[in-house]
């Protein structure tokens, strides 16, 4: 039977070596609700990713939710149509309207220069995201949030560990969010997180994914039940241990990917941004159908036989969704970079037991 290469799978650290958590849970009787490995979780990642304040979720779709939720966003938030669905889904199950713009050329994030002629009376927010883990322009987008008196929410689901000038991207705005799903460089199994700016905020936050308790007999408000319990803040404290060693094995996929791929025409990726600490979340590809020769769906379909399963990330556009698609802002005349990169993209496998032979093939077969 032929070997299946996806795009990306989690990285399942030794038995052994989680075998000791699990004792220390079942010795506490302490499964969820903030308990003591979910605390020692939230101080040591906030020492590795260089943030002041982090609050464990127990999906990065409830953490961005629930970041809408903490700064009492509603109205319309301007956002990108390029991302995984659950970005625009977040705004939706808060009653909020999202406002699509066109995305930039080169890296895919949301251009800050179709922000303000997006804004409107009922704007409170902007929603961008960290497209592949590479940061948007984040200092015009929050010079022009400082302008309008617009709150500045990131979807930083591939930014982990990602650092601009050796800061944390993810200190940017007012609230970033991570993800840490199974497949992700860094993982709880199902998880999230929201980053935070001060110990009030995250107070806030804290009581807002515990149903809006505080203490055992008072809600302050309505809250959700979005709680990371403490078999995944486990796993998530022994992912730790190996999470520069992951990024430094995408690092090296990534590399050979570019230097086999990089004269092939109708081919092209992305490189490192100059001053950027990257993490290597994803290594997507755009197929130039006139110059390459075959579409990008005939590619795609291509590398199946051979049992290598791309993912076209992120196609069709949230915008093309039909709870989306008839929004003023969702016209394909409105994103034609957007819609042009949801036809051109595909993400090649990229993880930490992909070996470099495999690599190679993967490459020899796009290249032929």
């Amino acid at each position: 039977m032929q070997k299946e290469i996806n795009v990306t799978q989690p990285f399942l650290p030794p038995l052994e070596e989680f075998i000791p958590y699990l004792e220390q849970i079942w010795k506490n009787k302490w499964l969820t609700n903030n308990g003591q490995l979910h605390q020692q979780l939230e101080r040591e990642l906030a020492d590795y990713l260089g943030v002041k304040y982090i609050s464990l979720f127990s999906n990065g779709t409830l953490a961005l939710i629930s970041a809408l939720q903490a700064l009492n966003i509603h109205g319309e938030v301007i956002t990108t149509p390029f991302s995984f669905v659950a970005t625009s889904h977040s705004l939706w199950w808060n009653k909020i309207q999202p406002v699509f713009i066109d995305i930039e050329p080169e890296y895919l994030s949301l251009d800050p220069a179709k922000i303000e002629a997006a804004i409107t009376p009922q704007t409170t927010a902007i929603m961008p995201v960290h497209v592949y883990g590479n940061p948007c322009q984040v200092e015009k987008i929050n010079r022009i949030a400082k302008k309008h008196g617009l709150k500045v929410i990131y979807d930083a689901a591939h930014a982990f560990g990602v650092k601009k000038d050796g800061v944390s991207i993810l200190n940017q705005g007012d609230l970033s969010v991570l993800s840490f799903h199974a497949t992700k460089v860094f993982s709880t199994i199902e998880g999230g997180a929201i980053i935070c700016h001060s110990a009030e905020m995250k107070h806030h936050i804290d009581n807002l994914k515990n149903f809006g308790f505080r203490g055992e007999t008072v809600v302050e408000e309505p809250g959700i039940n979005a709680k990371l319990n403490e078999v995944q803040a486990a796993y998530g404290l022994l992912q730790l241990k190996y999470v520069d060693a992951f990024i430094e094995s995408r690092k090296e996929i990534t590399l050979l990917y570019r230097e086999l791929l990089k004269d092939i025409k109708g081919i092209s990726y992305m490189e490192d941004m100059k001053g950027v600490t990257h993490g290597y979340s994803y290594f997507p590809i755009l197929v130039d159908e006139d110059e390459y020769g075959i579409s990008r769906d005939q590619l795609y379909e291509k590398l199946k036989t051979f049992g290598i399963n791309g993912r076209r990330y992120f196609y069709p556009l949230i915008s093309n969704f039909s709870p989306y698609s008839q929004l003023p802002s969702a016209s394909k005349e409105n994103l034609l970079i957007a819609n042009r990169a949801a036809n051109q993209i595909l993400c090649l496998p990229i993880y930490v037991d992909l070996s470099l032979d495999e690599v190679k093939t993967i490459s020899s077969i796009i290249k032929k």
